[in-house]
């Protein structure tokens, strides 16, 4: 049965280093949680936490109401998943996979049930004879996933387990784990420096930089609506604009930098003359008729199938990025063409330019 994670005001901290603040979060029965941010950040430091590998130094960490601060690491009933495959190089798929159902002193009958229906759900049953140098480095992946799934932990930890895939089996390994993960409804830590994968597979992702949880959310809101500027720059690609106050009644007007102005209605009330940075994404640029919007430079076209995306130059020297939909696009522009610009006001976010957290109402970091 799937156990939730409770870190209750953990710290983690070498000599004058210290690496986690006081960081509390929970972690839900069943879910795919990811630990997202930069290296160095204490993502993996945490992970090792919760795995017993290393020590605590204030705080708890609980599976459901039990603490196991103190307890040895082959007592948690983990499985982990880690960035090198680590099997055996000596031992066949079947024997590598067996091999902590042995530990578990099982029977032979359950040993073999379990065996059959993990190498199926992996679409490992015709490679378990080969040894570890007869497959490829996806198949020696679904390997350490089939060895860690198979012992039925209530907890599963994985540490950057697709950084040494090539592009095209990292999608495919992604699928794989999500698909897995979701059959077994094991509880989940996946730790990665990859925004792309935290989206793709996360049921909530964890934000981290600096020892600290920044913004706990799902995917889509994470993106959407990020709880301040380094969420905004980490998640995606966003132009951070600064922007001015100018009127403040039912709507609320900024006046950017570019010069371009803006009407928003979905900020905190705001009195005029604030400074704020306004973080757009290169698809919350629209393109627009001539004299339409503001007029920029196109300085570099590139042509990527399904979407167009231009770096462009305001007269002030400003350079935006954006993203163009193919299938809607009237026009194609070439370098040194003009091109005007507006941009979605329901999606753009707004940071306040001090403490650089979010001015949009209802948003919140959820830590």
């Amino acid at each position: 049965m799937a156990v939730a994670i409770h870190i209750n005001h953990v710290k983690k901290q070498y000599d004058d280093n210290v690496v986690i603040h006081d960081l509390s979060t929970d972690i839900k029965p069943g879910e795919l949680f990811t630990l997202l941010g930069p290296s160095g950040c204490g993502k993996t430091t945490l992970l090792r936490m919760i795995a017993g590998f290393i020590s605590i130094e204030a705080g708890t960490i609980l599976f459901d109401e039990k603490v196991i601060n103190d307890v040895p690491v082959h007592k948690r009933n983990i499985g982990m998943v880690f960035q090198s495959y680590a099997i055996f190089p000596n031992m066949t798929v079947y024997r590598n996979v067996e091999y902590g159902l042995k530990n578990k002193k099982l029977s032979k009958e359950e040993i073999k049930k379990r065996m059959e229906e993990i190498l199926r759900i992996v679409q490992l049953t015709e490679y378990k004879d080969r040894y570890p140098n007869q497959l490829s480095g996806g198949q020696q992946q679904r390997v350490a996933l089939a060895r860690a799934f198979v012992v039925q932990p209530q907890v599963l930890l994985m540490d950057e387990p697709l950084s040494n895939l090539d592009a095209k089996l990292r999608l495919e390994m992604r699928a794989v784990i999500s698909g897995i993960q979701k059959k077994l409804g094991i509880t989940t830590v996946y730790v990665t420096h990859d925004q792309e994968e935290a989206l793709a597979m996360s049921d909530r992702i964890a934000v981290m930089n600096n020892g600290d949880i920044y913004q706990c959310d799902v995917p889509e809101r994470i993106y959407s609506r990020p709880y301040n500027t380094f969420v905004a720059n980490f998640i995606g690609s966003s132009s951070m604009i600064d922007g001015v106050v100018t009127s403040s009644n039912d709507v609320t007007g900024i006046r950017l930098a570019t010069g371009m102005e803006i009407v928003m209605q979905n900020v905190v009330p705001l009195e005029i003359g604030r400074k704020v940075i306004v973080s757009i994404r290169p698809e919350e640029f629209v393109i627009v008729p001539e004299g339409k919007g503001k007029k920029g430079v196109v300085k570099l076209k590139q042509f990527l199938g399904r979407n167009i995306k231009y770096e462009i130059q305001f007269e002030d020297g400003t350079e935006i990025e954006v993203c163009s939909d193919t299938n809607s696009t009237e026009r194609i522009y070439e370098s040194g063409e003009d091109i005007y610009i507006t941009v979605n006001t329901k999606r753009i976010n707004v940071f306040d330019s001090e403490s650089k957290r979010t001015l949009i109402e209802g948003v919140q970091s959820n830590v």
